[in-house]
């Protein structure tokens, strides 16, 4: 059997499981977080074509908050949608 080797912040949440820290969401909220996630599913795919200094300046920024360059200029992308 392999082990499987976690990220300090996956070993901080199986402690905290361990440790009872964590308890089961209502049902209501469950549903109301299963809502959340289907309204932000990527269903669309786009193509476009940008300067590469704003592609690397993106990429820098999403670097800096730890998150997926793609993911990051979705997000900008939703918020300037809504």
């Amino acid at each position: 059997m392999r082990k499987i080797k976690l990220t300090k912040q996956e070993r901080a949440i199986e402690k905290g499981l361990l440790r009872g820290e964590y308890v089961p969401l209502a049902a209501a909220e469950a549903q109301a977080v299963a809502k959340a996630i289907a309204a932000r599913r990527k269903d669309a795919v786009l193509n476009i074509r940008i300067n590469s200094q704003d592609l690397s300046q993106l990429k820098q920024k999403a670097k800096h908050l730890g998150v997926p360059y793609q993911t990051f200029i979705s997000e900008i992308l939703h918020h300037y949608a809504g």
